[in-house]
């Protein structure tokens, strides 16, 4: 039952997060290769430097339906390509549930790797925002996790949410359910609320020099 859960969740956060850097690729006027390499560079960019870290082979290359995903992401793309590409929240929503889906993935593994708690939430941190940073360095984007913007720090609050359920004795799925909620709605409400991070910044910048 858990494994397959977590089968679910790892192909419907592949789908959103290709889908989101393809849509991001149309945007730019990228050809359909170019578009399908940014949609599978975001889809597993994040995993990819996780299990390198974890020093194991990379997921992708023992499962050739990570490529396929990708595929049907573009196809998607292609179809409904007036409607994703248009649309500017369509890639915060894609963004957002890859996001929650592999902060989810990647803590679980770091722990099924023997690796403690806060390790995990570290981990499972770069699964879910390191693909969207290697997809906005490739469109000659700020990445998004260096913004002002809540992102990183939404995989943070749901990890200790998911650490906080472990602690109360719930279930591994309760665990999960419950931190891919927290990340959705701090994404969610970040956006209605306009929240923002404190920007380092010289405050001086616009004064003038005597």
């Amino acid at each position: 039952m858990e494994s397959t859960f977590l089968l679910i969740v790892e192909i419907i956060g592949t789908l959103a997060f290709a889908i989101s850097g393809i849509r991001l690729a149309a945007v730019k006027k990228f050809d359909w290769f170019g578009a399908y390499i940014v949609g599978l560079v975001t889809a597993i960019g994040g995993g990819t430097i996780r299990d390198l870290f974890l020093s194991t082979t990379p997921f992708w290359m023992l499962n050739n339906w990570y490529l396929v995903v990708t595929a049907i992401a573009l196809i998607l793309v292609i179809i409904f390509k007036k409607f994703l590409v248009r649309l500017d929240h369509t890639v915060f929503i894609f963004d957002t549930i890859g996001l929650a889906l592999f902060m989810v993935i990647g803590m679980q593994k770091s722990l099924d790797f023997g690796f403690p708690m806060w390790v995990a939430i570290i981990m499972g941190t770069i699964t879910g925002a390191f693909g969207g940073v290697l997809r906005d360095i490739l469109i000659n984007e700020e990445p998004l996790i260096f913004r002002k913007e809540v992102y990183a720090t939404a995989c943070i609050a749901g990890g200790l949410s998911y650490w906080l359920i472990y602690f109360l004795g719930g279930s591994t799925m309760l665990q999960q359910i419950t931190c891919a909620g927290i990340i959705i709605l701090i994404r969610v409400l970040s956006v209605i609320y306009n929240w923002r991070l404190p920007v380092l910044g010289n405050d001086n910048n616009n004064s003038t020099n005597d």
